[in-house]
């Protein structure tokens, strides 16, 4: 299964599915269900990871992306869906935007928190050896996702380090190749103290898509949502496309 739901609402007038960061897991956005009450909140699980420790962790992003893709796309009607996506899960939601969107299907609203548009992002030629675990850290500490102490105990490193390691790795060798841009409503989201990401990374997500959009710049580092996730944004989405 790519998403899990811990509070289902079948009756809920829209559905919500949520991309985590490289590293994340579902359990980022376990309260978002709460909060959003008009909502069925799920979240992506990504392989390697959380209830999918077992599995090996993705090596192509698009390639995934296709997978999760495929297995939305028979419960893609009735309800209007919003897709949400956090740094590396923002690039993640926008090929699987982009690939139900090639079979037809209407998508409400596309959130991109955190993250350079698509076509700013190039491969890195070393994009297999240049993240190794001094690396990651180093990153992970700078922008505020982790519990720095915890990067420091090499039972939760062991753990952790073999999928976090692979979502940074597949994160570098991305390279968009989606020509049309999407024709739903993009909104661009990204704190004012992100060390890397800024406003101009963001605003450039409007040349992503055919449809409205607007960017907004809220309090916080990289992880600001983690403080003050934005409901009222996602709240004020539109209710179709």
């Amino acid at each position: 299964m790519w998403t899990q739901c811990v509070e289902p609402r079948p009756f809920a007038d829209r559905r919500l599915i949520c991309f985590p960061h490289a590293g994340g897991s579902p359990y980022f956005f376990r309260a978002w269900g709460k909060a959003l009450t008009g909502f069925e909140v799920h979240a992506v699980c990504y392989p390697g990871r959380a209830e999918r420790i077992a599995e090996p962790p993705a090596t192509e992003l698009a390639a995934m992306a296709g997978d999760i893709a495929a297995s939305l796309h028979p419960w893609m009607g009735g309800r209007p869906t919003v897709f949400f996506g956090h740094s590396m899960g923002a690039i993640v939601a926008y090929e699987v935007v982009g690939a139900l969107e090639d079979e037809g299907v209407r998508v409400a609203h596309f959130v991109a928190s955190g993250a350079r548009a698509p076509h700013l992002l190039r491969p890195a030629p070393d994009a297999a050896t240049a993240w190794d675990d001094e690396s990651i850290v180093k990153t992970l500490v700078e922008l505020g996702g982790t519990d720095a102490e915890l990067l420091h105990n090499p039972g939760f490193v062991k753990l952790v380090m073999p999928y976090i390691g692979a979502d940074f790795r597949m994160l570098a060798s991305y390279r968009s190749n989606r020509s049309t841009p999407l024709r739903c409503p993009v909104t661009a989201l990204v704190g004012d103290r992100d060390p890397r990401v800024g406003v101009e990374d963001v605003a450039a997500w409007r040349d992503r898509t055919r449809g409205p959009f607007r960017y907004r710049t809220l309090p916080g580092d990289h992880f600001y949502l983690a403080a003050e996730p934005p409901y009222a944004v996602i709240d004020g989405a539109p209710a179709g496309s």
